[in-house]
């Protein structure tokens, strides 16, 4: 089954401040080298924007700096037409919510952006969503890590994600390891080639995403899925869900080295980078503020949805879960050190 079939968030999560950044400079950086003129129309188009009070966040920048732009140039902004994307599972509902609110936002400003429409355009990235050439500006936060599906040659070669036994697991580590960088491999390209067709000449866009430290040798070896599988393994052990059922159990999720995601930019070639910024997801956390129970709720709000799929519908498995997945992060030297082994992330 594929990852739009099955994949949706729970409502609620927020993007980081890096994401809000990178689009605010990417708007910025639109009207450059050649002009500072900006078109009289544009469309822009948040792809996997998820749900929730932050899903128009993105989106909400790109405004803010065509707006800041047009003052600082004297010029009359444009009329701007947004979309908003994601699989049809998301909670498109609770988006819509929050769309009147954007689009009169505006209307107390000197020279205020005209959103002449808002859409929300159900359906998978690796697709085509738009027509040629209509899009101006594109930004996805926390969302290309996400594959359309998880490796087809570990499921028909019945090789688990995630072996029980420890000895098999580390032997075929690197087999699981290669078979989703393939498949990361294949789907980004297509992500690349199919937002060049829908972009203006000069358009610009922006991603962030989970990756790991190319320089970091625990981060090389481990997947993004790492802290799930753990927590997994262990309900497993302890016969909450069923050990064959693991064995079968796919998380179609990857996060690439930094220099994969260059590679395959380079050799797609519809796409120069602007600029590349690594951060740690983890370094701004306040440890007085931040527990291993909230990030275990979170792990739980993403993942929520791929477990109940496979193992079944059942709020005492999810509870277990979570409850297992914080004492996880509880043990030894704190959530900080656990993640750190477990989830070496950084989004760039």
């Amino acid at each position: 089954m594929t990852t739009k079939e099955i994949l949706h968030m729970n409502a609620g999560h927020g993007e980081t401040s890096y994401a809000r950044n990178s689009a605010v400079q990417a708007i910025t950086d639109l009207c450059e080298p050649t002009s500072t003129i900006l078109p009289k129309s544009m469309a822009i188009a948040d792809l996997g924007c998820s749900s929730g009070p932050n899903a128009l966040t993105l989106v909400s920048a790109a405004l803010d700096a065509i707006h800041h732009h047009c003052a600082q140039q004297q010029q009359p902004p444009p009329e701007v037409c947004v979309f908003l994307n994601d699989l049809p599972s998301n909670d498109f509902n609770s988006v819509a919510k929050s769309l009147a609110t954007l689009k009169h936002s505006y209307g107390d400003l000197d020279d205020p952006v005209v959103i002449t429409g808002i859409g929300m355009i159900p359906g998978s990235f690796y697709e085509r969503l738009f027509p040629c050439g209509s899009l101006h500006f594109v930004c996805s936060s926390n969302s290309l890590h996400w594959l359309s599906k998880a490796p087809d040659d570990l499921k028909e070669g019945k090789i688990p994600m995630y072996d029980m036994v420890e000895h098999l697991r580390v032997s075929r580590r690197a087999a699981v390891g290669d078979a989703y960088a393939r498949q990361f491999r294949k789907d980004f390209t297509q992500f690349l080639s199919l937002r060049a067709q829908e972009l203006v000449t000069g358009g610009r866009m922006v991603i962030s995403l989970y990756g790991r430290c190319s320089e970091n040798p625990i981060s090389r070896s481990n997947q993004a899925w790492q802290v799930v599988a753990v927590a997994l393994n262990d309900m497993a052990s302890r016969g909450i869900i069923d050990k064959e059922k693991l064995d079968s159990f796919y998380i179609p999720l990857y996060a690439p080295l930094e220099n994969e995601v260059n590679e395959i930019i380079e050799d797609e070639g519809s796409f120069e980078i602007n600029k590349m910024l690594v951060r740690n997801p983890f370094s701004g956390m306040d440890d007085a503020t931040v527990s291993p129970k909230m990030i275990a709720l979170s792990i739980r709000a993403v993942f929520e949805s791929t477990v109940v799929l496979h193992f079944g519908s059942s709020e005492e498995i999810m509870d277990e879960f979570a409850k297992t997945v914080e004492q996880k992060l509880s043990s030894g030297s704190g959530w900080r050190a656990v993640l750190a082994a477990e989830y070496p992330l950084k989004s760039y």
